[in-house]
């Protein structure tokens, strides 16, 4: 409980004379003085102001350099000469927080529109300390200029310094919003400011928005100022928080640097680190990654070296083998190279610290702009008012100049002249001065007229001065005219990448691009994926190119299109499926092999893959999906795809087969779609969907299609229903190809024979691929055994019947023959 106060005398023996005491709880004592002492901190050392964006020190800095003389166009000087200008005139502090403050102004990685220009050591992005500032010189940036602009106008306020010696502004005038251009970090006591920095063209967009829409909101405000623009670039994503941040001044955006996966010779690949987050140490993100790969928590990792000079270059160099994109990946999300920065936008509001939106912020510049412009309108106003007076004065002298020059004749001294000029003339004290001042030269003619030239030219200044302050909206015009002229001197393109949506968790997708790829899979079980553009259009017949570098007597038997986030379900001969990403495949050239198929699945040694099937995320839910599975000796199945939306990595069984039999392929169906088969003696049959009944996993299936002795299936495919013309491609072993429309396959039931698809002949060779095409199709890419491909337009393959047999459309060479193909 506190204790009443009193007073009360004492005598003490060592005292001359009685004294008064205070006696208060020291509890109340400790908490009074703690609160004088917080509340000088926030507003004398930690916070900036939120009209010109600036803590006390750096205020004190500019203004320093400025009645130093420091500007743009002057000389460098010494910083210890600034630093010692501040203390002893403004700063009461130490000298280390003085200059620490002025080198951050000066460092174009700390501040993104630096106020100092600094010529020296002044420390870099690797933590490296300035030199002393006995070593290093400074003066001030030209955008520092625009913030002192008519600071001797009388457009802010002045203070005493703490001795009471000099006077120091209260506030600068600002003709720039610094407050969001370049940001601030301040710890007080009990509170702490965290702002960051923005590009100047979309603050000046904004604030010209809310001068001309004062009733804007934060979300209008929203569409010129897309997110934080840092000085080291990097990439922001906009959020909710980032929302947040601009409307109540609380909130998080995550920002990562920005980094690029290169391949080089021989299949290698590097990681570029071509920018960091914001206040992010170059050096220990470095030694950050370095350590994880000490101790084996980040692996695949061969090499790390900084090769940055001005820009900020990394390289990473990746063992072989290693998807560059999960090394990438692991990076975001343990270190550095991925950061948030948490907006906590306080700043002093008339004296008192609160927390701002950015409309608030900018109306409170604006406001402050307003006061600034206003104050120098009515200084150069009075400046030209007391000239008016005293020209008026001149002129009225003139008109009277030989009486004038009699009464100053008779006048004993210059102060009885002075006297009755006053007496006799009605001159004010300053006009008498200024006609006691005047030189004999303007008694001239051309002298004369030059005073009623100027006087016409000040009278029409001073209408101009006061209708400005007749009119507010004119002074606003004002502002915004400034603030163009400042966008125009300083505007710059933003570095900061901006991506709408939020990264909550670190996955594998998150920086992958969402872009169609080409999968090559071989019978010896080698798998890649390539860029479709890697692949030429060539003219029909052509003999193609060499696609991958295949071992002897391996050949290429899968190949199909898709998107590089799609799940891929694998289906071996024996009944098996396993599921990965697309993306977890490693991409390469046309011309390389891949990797093996045991790197990624854990399928046994006597299995083959023999159907890979993508499975797009935006089908991936739907409850009436199915997938079907044809086997070589001809039995279907059919099972909810739901059954295999998550695959194990050990894989799980899809069918039931035969001892003689094995699963030739898998595909998505749909209620209304049809099924095709066509068998490598040239049989075909078509039925529906519905002919076949849904199914567990591990059951046996129907029959499909009756087949002749020692003829197999050699393919299957879906006919959808709403296909855009829809046609059946049958190739043969040695080329030839056709198209045929498929209202020549009727429909029928299954476990029938089928007819005939194609006319085969000793030159076509047996039947080697079908596969239902349409009009939206655009290109054909068909590979050989030995890796020849083709790439060729569909609409160059003409329709034909199904007894004919059709054109060349790739001239495999001797001894090699077809082996797959896929539509795009």
């Amino acid at each position: 409980m506190a204790t009443k106060k009193k007073t009360e005398e004492i005598l003490d023996e060592n005292l001359p004379e009685r004294v008064n005491t205070l006696e208060t709880s020291i509890a109340t004592e400790m908490r009074e003085s703690y609160i004088d002492y917080a509340m000088s901190v926030i507003t004398m050392r930690a916070l900036p102001d939120v009209r010109d964006g600036l803590k006390p020190v750096h205020r004190r800095i500019l203004y320093a350099m400025h009645q130093s003389g420091l500007s743009f166009n002057g000389k460098f000087r010494k910083s210890a000469t600034v630093v010692g200008e501040v203390l002893g005139n403004y700063h009461p502090h130490g000298d280390s927080s003085v200059y620490e403050a002025m080198v951050k102004l000066a460092q174009d990685f700390s501040t993104r529109y630096p106020l100092v220009m600094g010529q020296g050591n002044f420390g870099s992005i690797d933590g490296d300390s300035a030199a002393a500032y006995r070593y290093t010189e400074a003066k001030m940036s030209k955008i520092s200029g625009d913030m002192l602009q008519d600071i001797d106008k009388n457009t802010v306020d002045f203070r005493p310094n703490y001795d009471g010696r000099v006077r120091e502004p209260v506030v600068l005038p600002a003709a720039v919003p610094q407050l969001l251009l370049n940001g601030v970090l301040g710890i007080a006591v009990g509170m702490a400011t965290n702002i960051a920095p923005h590009n100047l063209n979309e603050i000046v967009d904004a604030t010209l928005h809310l001068i001309d829409n004062s009733d804007a909101t934060t979300e209008d405000l929203r569409q010129f100022v897309k997110g934080p623009d840092f000085p080291l670039g990097g990439i922001a994503f906009a959020d909710v928080g980032l929302n947040n941040a601009y409307a109540t001044g609380r909130g998080g955006v995550v920002v990562r640097g920005e980094a690029e996966v290169v391949e080089t010779k021989g299949d290698q690949f590097q990681i570029i680190i071509s920018s960091i987050p914001y206040r992010v140490n170059k050096s220990t993100l470095i030694e950050n990654i370095a350590d994880l790969v000490r101790e084996k928590k980040l692996e695949g990792i061969k090499g790390l070296r900084d090769e940055s000079t001005r820009d900020i270059r990394v390289v990473i160099e990746l063992k072989t083998g290693v998807h560059p994109q999960k090394v990438l990946n692991y990076l975001y999300k343990h270190t550095e190279l991925e950061s948030t920065f948490h907006f906590n936008t306080v700043a002093i509001v008339d004296g008192t610290p609160q927390t701002l939106s950015l409309k608030g912020i900018l109306k409170e510049f604006v406001k402050h702009r307003n006061e600034v412009v206003t104050r120098r309108v009515q200084f150069d106003l009075n400046k030209a008012k007391a000239r008016e007076h005293i020209l008026l004065g001149l002129k009225m002298a003139l008109d009277h100049i030989d009486e004038i020059i009699k009464l100053i004749r008779a006048s004993k001294d210059t102060p009885e002249a002075h006297a009755n000029l006053i007496k006799r003339f009605k001159f004010s004290d300053l006009q008498a001065t200024a006609i006691l001042e005047m030189k004999l030269q303007r008694l001239a003619g051309l002298e004369r007229k030059k005073i009623e030239d100027e006087l016409t030219e000040v009278q029409k200044l001073i209408k101009k001065l006061e209708d400005l302050l007749a009119h507010p909206k004119k002074i606003l015009k004002i502002i915004s005219d400034e603030l163009l002229e400042i966008k125009e001197k300083y505007g710059d393109a933003r570095r900061t990448k901006i991506v709408q949506g939020g990264v909550k968790n670190i996955t594998a997708e998150d920086m992958i691009a969402d872009s169609d790829s080409v999968l090559v899979y071989t019978s010896g079980g080698y798998i890649k994926r390539t860029d479709p553009l890697e692949y030429r259009s060539q003219k029909r017949g052509g003999v193609g190119v060499i696609d991958l570098n295949t071992k002897d007597e391996d050949f290429v038997t899968i190949l199909l299109n898709a998107s590089t986030h799609s799940d891929l379900l694998f289906f071996t001969d024996k009944g098996k499926a396993y599921q990965i990403k697309m993306y977890d495949i490693p991409e390469g050239k046309r011309a390389t092999r891949g990797k093996s198929i045991m790197n990624f699945l854990q399928i046994g040694p006597d299995e083959k893959v023999t159907s890979i099937l993508p499975m797009p995320k935006d089908i991936r839910e739907a409850s009436k999906l199915g997938l079907l599975m044809v086997t070589k000796q001809g039995t279907v199945k059919k099972s909810a795809a739901e059954s295999f939306k998550d695959v194990r990595r050990s894989g799980l069984i899809a069918i039931r087969l035969d001892d003689n039999d094995e699963l030739l392929a898998a595909m998505f169906v749909t209620p209304g779609d049809d099924i095709i088969c066509a068998s490598r003696e040239g049989q075909s049959i078509r039925f529906a969907e519905g002919d076949i009944r849904e199914m567990g996993r591990t059951a046996g299936g129907v029959n499909g299609m009756k087949l002749s002795s020692g003829d197999y299936l050699i393919n299957a495919d879906v006919v959808h229903e709403g296909m855009n013309n829809p046609q059946f491609l049958v190739m043969s072993e040695t080329g030839f190809g056709k198209k045929t429309p498929l209202d020549e396959y009727k429909t029928q039931k299954r476990g029938g024979s089928g007819i005939k698809t194609m006319n085969l002949t000793a030159k076509t060779g047996k039947l080697a691929i079908g596969k239902v095409v349409s009009d939206d199709m655009v290109e054909l890419i068909a590979m050989t055994k030995k890796g020849q491909v083709i790439k060729t337009d569909l609409d160059k393959i003409k329709s034909s019947s199904r007894s004919t047999q059709g054109v060349i459309i790739m001239k495999p060479r001797e001894g090699d023959s077809l082996a797959s193909l896929t539509c795009l």
